[in-house]
């Protein structure tokens, strides 16, 4: 039986994206990591259904995309809740990795480059609820994923809804 190796933050930063996000208008950075993190929720409210955290932290990030208006207590409220869902799960799991997705999508709102973590850790997601024997390549189509969708959005396509992730079913 293969075992999943460790994954590792550092190692899934993919200097395309992190490129693009330097050139890249914050409203799309949001927008995108909204996106990449919708794709990874179902790991964390399938799991915690009576946890509404992470779900009222894209929420936050909803707004602020929409009205370009937020105060800053809020947007920190509403990271800082997402993490702390995502310590009571009290493991290493999907449903953690989901949760700390959210929390760094809704910094987006206050530093652009937060995307950036709310993409590796919907990334950390998929490796933690993939089996072994399929964990590098899901995660490699993911980022693919998100490399494509980033410079969709940047190109001015029209945001598509994204899908559920096969697999997200709670187990």
């Amino acid at each position: 039986m293969k075992r999943k190796s460790k994954f590792s933050l550092t190692r899934y930063k993919d200097e395309r994206i992190i490129e693009i996000v330097g050139k890249t208008d914050q409203k799309i950075l949001a927008v995108w990591a909204v996106d990449c993190v919708e794709r990874v929720m179902p790991y964390f409210e399938e799991k915690y259904p009576e946890d509404h955290r992470p779900r009222k932290a894209i929420e936050a990030l909803q707004k602020w995309i929409d009205t370009r208006v937020f105060k800053m207590a809020d947007i920190r409220k509403a990271a800082l809740d997402s993490h702390a869902a995502a310590r009571e799960t009290g493991e290493d799991n999907a449903a953690r990795s989901a949760a700390r997705a959210a929390g760094q999508a809704v910094a987006t709102a206050h530093v652009p480059t937060h995307s950036v973590g709310a993409a590796i850790y919907a990334l950390q997601a998929i490796n933690r609820a993939a089996d072994a024997s399929d964990a590098d390549a899901a995660v490699a189509s993911e980022q693919d994923w998100q490399y494509r969708h980033l410079l969709e959005l940047r190109n001015g396509h029209e945001k598509s809804k994204p899908e559920k992730l096969e697999g997200c079913e709670q187990k």
